[in-house]
């Protein structure tokens, strides 16, 4: 036998891993501790496994079994943890589904990610089920009153539950086997389907409990998190299930119904994207109490300095902020809990983990910079996706020489301290010169009457591109856009500062919280301005 092919030193091996055992292990240990609450009720982690392993029984009877490919479209319920546990318990791929996409969205990300199947919650019955019907997918429902499935209606997973068989055990797979297929929202085409395994998303889960986080099985974390996103998934859900933490559930997040579900849970740990934090701050200045929190996490936008300071003197809790892509599954530096936050950076790489600065402007190889150098940020590690589902092009235009460029600008100092100065795609060219708009956001948001501040550009026939920023005004001030401008304009160099600010009610933003400036440049070109 030839040993440069032995098998036990070029196969697969036989080691075999389950994201599921985040939860099955969990309700093994501690079965009478409160996994989560909503509302007013609480399920302790072993009901929560039981209920999920019945699930997981209705799924085995429909045939999904390893690579099985389970879309998911439900709301932050308990269903949404016993469906995703369920499906990865089987060795099947959760596909989660944006709560926002209308009928056409889902049905591409149906067709596009092969699912044999699509979990239904009843809220989303209105999309969900003529995208379903086009797709030629078959649905089961959950949270569907009962009595309304049916013959003449999509059937109802917990009757189904009901009538099967309990899975006596999860599934264990080979680690690198997929997991998830999470569709990126992307700024041009399609969303296209990033596939992670289940190393990827455990190993996220152990380096937060060893490295990063300070969590206990006495903590109490919000969950507002969308879970259909990698962030609300990794860093709330799977985070807090490994450790037998409390998660609080909250469907749609409202600031005031937040921080009161926080106050009479008596929350420790709050995750959550900027807008949330904007929100909660708000909030509190009408309410009786805060909450007991031990620390925040913010991450998916960067977090303006000034919000942070307002969060930290509100709640008496340090803020770390993190960093990480749907790429990344998704953490790839951290603020670490246990040394003072760097505000303004996103920490240090995970453990396991390499960031370097590259030059942007080469895209076909990896042209290391010096520290301190601005330059794109690329990643390599064990959090790292397996590619795109079935475009191995979009694959190749990011994974170059085996780091993935993650199309955002940066630095990096001597102490490994990352700095995030803005995504490539989003810098503006005036002039020539470049201006970066996180940069000028933090300058618009120094003005106390500002809540928050988006700068993008528009194609301009005369300066390349022009610097527009759109604001949100502090509730009951008015604050005219040319005195803005001129407040920016003390501040900043001549090409930075903008030439027009559009004051708005709100700023458009995504289900995690993200704000998309293309929808800001989108409405400019429908009112002609492009």
């Amino acid at each position: 036998m030839n040993p440069h092919h032995d098998d036990a030193l070029t196969g697969a091996g036989h080691g075999t891993l389950s994201v599921a055992a985040i939860l099955a292990e969990t309700a093994r240990r501690t079965p009478e501790r409160t996994a989560l609450v909503m509302g007013e009720r609480s399920i302790a982690y072993g009901a929560l496994w039981d209920q999920t392993r019945a699930y997981a029984g209705a799924l085995a009877a429909r045939g999904v079994g390893p690579g099985t490919r389970v879309a998911v479209l439900i709301p932050n319920v308990p269903d949404f943890a016993r469906v995703y546990y369920a499906v990865l318990s089987l060795g099947a791929v959760v596909v989660p589904v944006h709560l926002l996409f209308k009928a056409e969205e889902i049905e591409h990300v149906l067709r596009d990610s092969g699912a044999s199947l699509l979990v239904l919650a009843a809220p989303a019955l209105a999309d969900g089920l003529p995208a379903a019907t086009s797709a030629g997918v078959p649905v089961v429902t959950v949270l569907l009153p009962e009595g309304a499935g049916g013959p003449e209606g999509p059937s109802r997973l917990e009757d189904e539950a009901r009538a099967s068989e309990p899975i006596r055990h999860y599934v264990s797979v080979n680690p690198l086997a997929p997991a998830t297929i999470l569709y990126t929202s992307g700024t041009t085409g399609r969303p296209k389907g990033a596939v992670s395994s289940h190393l990827a998303l455990v190993e996220q889960v152990h380096v937060a409990l060893i490295d990063t986080a300070e969590i206990t099985s006495d903590d109490v974390i919000f969950g507002g998190l969308p879970f259909f996103h990698t962030f609300g998934q990794s860093s709330v859900l799977n985070i807090g299930f490994r450790r037998g933490a409390c998660v609080l559930l909250l469907p749609r997040f409202d600031p005031d119904e937040a921080l009161s579900l926080m106050v009479r849970h008596g929350a420790t740990i709050f995750t959550a994207v900027p807008t949330m934090f904007l929100g909660l701050v708000q909030a509190a200045t009408r309410a009786e109490g805060v909450p007991p929190l031990k620390y925040a996490v913010s991450g998916g936008a960067a977090l303006p300095v000034p919000l942070l300071e307002a969060f930290e003197k509100t709640f008496g809790a340090a803020v770390h902020e993190g960093y990480g892509l749907t790429e990344t599954s998704p953490t790839v530096s951290f603020n670490y809990v246990g040394e003072p936050p760097r505000p303004g950076t996103v920490g240090r790489a995970l453990w396991g983990v390499d960031v370097e600065i590259v030059d942007p402007a080469v895209d076909d190889a990896i042209v290391f910079l010096d520290a301190g150098q601005l330059g794109e940020i690329v990643v390599r590690g064990h959090n790292l996706f397996k590619g795109y589902l079935g475009n191995p092009e979009a694959t190749a235009a990011v994974m170059v020489d085996g780091w993935f460029r993650t199309g955002d600008l940066g630095t990096k100092g001597e102490d490994g301290v990352v700095t995030i100065v803005d995504r490539k795609k989003d810098m503006i060219v005036r002039n020539g010169y470049n201006v970066y708009p996180r940069e000028v956001e933090d300058v618009i948001l120094r003005h106390p009457d500002v809540a928050q501040a988006a700068v993008f550009g528009v194609p301009d026939a005369v300066h390349g591109q022009e610097v527009h920023a759109a604001v949100v005004l502090v509730p009951g001030k008015s604050l005219p856009g040319q005195e803005l401008l001129e407040f920016v304009r003390e501040r900043v160099a001549a090409y930075k500062y903008p030439r027009v600010v559009h004051v708005r009610e709100s700023l458009p933003t995504g289900a995690s919280g993200k704000l998309l400036k293309r929808e800001l440049v989108a409405e400019q070109a429908t009112a002609g301005n492009v």
